[in-house]
């Protein structure tokens, strides 16, 4: 032990077989039912033989890992989720890929802005051939 430690006594006094008997009674009594272990998943919840519960626990997790496997192989690729605009074209970190959409929503708005600012008056269409009079928006 370590210096300066204090030995701790234990008490050796034998237990008479009575208060051994009500304490093993009192221990048993508060034992909790099979049904809350089975909840808490101290117990398994099965029907087989306990010899058996290892081995059909073994194969639900098999039969978990195959259908995993299956549903992995499935999976479509990134660059095909990419084309079917599941996922975002970006190279940008996840965290930030919020932002960045916002950004070019913001920046695409602002380029129509300006594009709209600089269209030709109606009037100019009409005089280059490329509307006719009668298509006038403005009448």
């Amino acid at each position: 032990m370590a210096e300066g430690a204090e030995q701790v006594k234990v008490d050796e006094t034998p237990i008479s077989p009575i208060e051994r008997r009500n304490s093993l009674e009192k221990h048993l009594q508060m034992r909790p039912e099979p049904k809350d272990l089975k909840d808490r998943h101290i117990l398994l919840d099965t029907n087989a033989a306990p010899a058996l519960q290892s081995a059909a626990q073994e194969l639900e997790r098999q039969r978990a890992t195959d259908s995993l496997k299956k549903g992995l192989e499935k999976r479509p690729e990134k660059e095909e989720l990419i084309e079917r605009n599941i996922l975002p074209d970006s190279n940008a970190a996840p965290a930030i890929q919020g932002q960045q959409k916002e950004l070019e929503k913001h920046m695409r708005a602002d380029s129509l802005e300006e594009k709209m600012k600089h269209r030709p008056k109606p009037e100019e269409l009409i005089k280059e051939g490329i509307l006719q009079p009668d298509e006038d928006p403005t009448k």
